[in-house]
């Protein structure tokens, strides 16, 4: 039988796997299979280079992030105050705002799922993806939970995946030179890199991880320590997503040169059928690649990036939320449930997924500069982090190059929204 200190841990090592594949699933959900689709279609292998690039600039941004806060205990939100007052409350509102977009195109992602898997109509795909990641929170061990569902999720989404690489059969030598040496010029690589980081980085989603942390408990110099393990493991696990998605779509466009995989529609005659004019790129690329069967597998990965991405979302949106109530984390559950409500409603009113998981992604490109910024900001603060501790000067540069490339995107993102 268990002891209690025995049970502490274990519930702490939970907790350090479950915020891993909460950071991991948040960066891959709906709309980063649509991205990757998408720019593996017009870059081929040299979409690697893409990937490879994000990754390291989006392991620099949730380093120096998770870093930061487990070592201080304190949420992105009471950092930020503690660095201006008044900031904190700023930066919350931002990211709830930019978590509340995101989430109406998850939902929205799960309704694209669910229609590859099941042929189900996008208005009653969006009230089913919804409660599936509101029922979570209807019970007192929530975040025990929530912990469970990412993993186990983000464990079918690897191996669905998996199955549709082995049967796609990429190149693999083709991609793995490109990765290192693009043949694809750098004037269409540079915007994709941007996107992608937007995308995968951008507002609540490098704070997933280290907000389930500081929940459980994992903080001061031995939590910082054991964070950082989880992050480095989080990234791994999106390095493993990022990377077969691509080499399931790269076998596709090798197979069929000239493919459009954004408007089936173009494509009777290059793939020998008509699948009409559903933009639904990351499906449709699994259905001509490997038939029926994966177009259903697609639907599953497509739904489970979407739950876990809503779940994710909701969760840390609402963790910036309570600093301006109290009651607001004495009811964290409800509150969660609210906001869960609230982005099912508007996008089963609204409809469009599909652009609406661009438009989300431009605009929460605009929250990392931010946020990055004042985690880099407090590193440097003794009053802050305490007299004895030293930021490691590499992770410091790294994340004044992302803030930098980061508001970068996100200016030319919101130009690009109003042009």
């Amino acid at each position: 039988m268990e002891t209690r200190p025995e049970k502490k841990k274990a519930r702490a090592r939970a907790a350090l796997v479950g915020a891993a594949f909460l950071m991991a699933t948040s960066a891959i959900g709906p709309g980063f299979l649509t991205q990757t689709a998408a720019f593996t279609g017009s870059l081929g292998a040299s979409f690697g280079f893409v990937i490879l690039v994000s990754l390291l600039m989006s392991a620099a941004a949730q380093l120096n992030i998770w870093r930061v806060l487990c070592r201080t205990g304190l949420r992105g939100q009471d950092a930020a105050n503690r660095l201006v007052k008044g900031l904190g409350y700023a930066l919350a509102a931002l990211i709830a705002l930019g978590g509340l977009a995101f989430n109406i195109g998850n939902v929205g992602g799960g309704a694209l799922g669910l229609n590859a898997l099941a042929g189900v109509p996008d208005s009653i795909g969006c009230v089913m993806t919804g409660l599936a990641a509101a029922v979570v929170f209807l019970f007192k061990q929530a975040r025990s939970i929530v912990d469970r569902v990412v993993k186990y999720l983000g464990a079918l989404m690897l191996l669905v995946i998996l199955a549709v690489v082995i049967a796609t059969k990429p190149p693999l030598g083709e991609a793995a030179r490109n990765t290192v040496l693009p043949s694809a010029d750098a004037g269409s690589l540079f915007p994709a890199v941007l996107t992608l980081l937007g995308g995968t980085v951008g507002g609540y989603i490098t704070f997933a991880g280290a907000h389930r942390l500081i929940d459980a408990g994992v903080t001061g110099e031995a939590g910082m320590k054991r964070a950082q393990r989880s992050a480095l493991l989080g990234v791994g696990l999106a390095a493993a997503f990022r990377v077969l998605l691509f080499l399931a779509v790269l076998g596709v466009v090798t197979r069929f040169p000239g493919i459009d995989l954004t408007d089936p529609s173009k494509n009777a005659a290059i793939v020998g059928a008509d699948y009409g004019g559903v933009s639904n790129p990351a499906a449709y690329a699994f259905r001509i690649g490997a038939g029926e069967l994966a177009y259903r597998f697609a639907g599953v990965v497509l739904l489970a990036a979407s739950v876990t991405s809503v779940i994710g979302a909701a969760y840390t949106s609402v963790s910036f939320l309570k600093t301006f109530h109290p009651a607001i984390e004495r009811h964290e559950n409800a509150v969660i449930i609210a906001f869960i409500a609230v982005s099912t409603a508007v996008m089963t009113a609204l409809g469009g997924a599909a652009r609406l998981l661009v438009v989300v992604s431009a605009l929460n490109g605009l929250i990392l500069p931010l946020s990055l910024g004042v985690c880099l900001a407090a590193s440097q603060s003794k009053r802050i982090m305490g007299e004895d501790y030293r930021h490691p000067v590499w992770l410091f540069i790294a994340g004044v190059i992302v803030v930098i490339a980061a508001a970068y995107v996100g200016v030319k993102g919101i130009s690009g929204l109003f042009g």
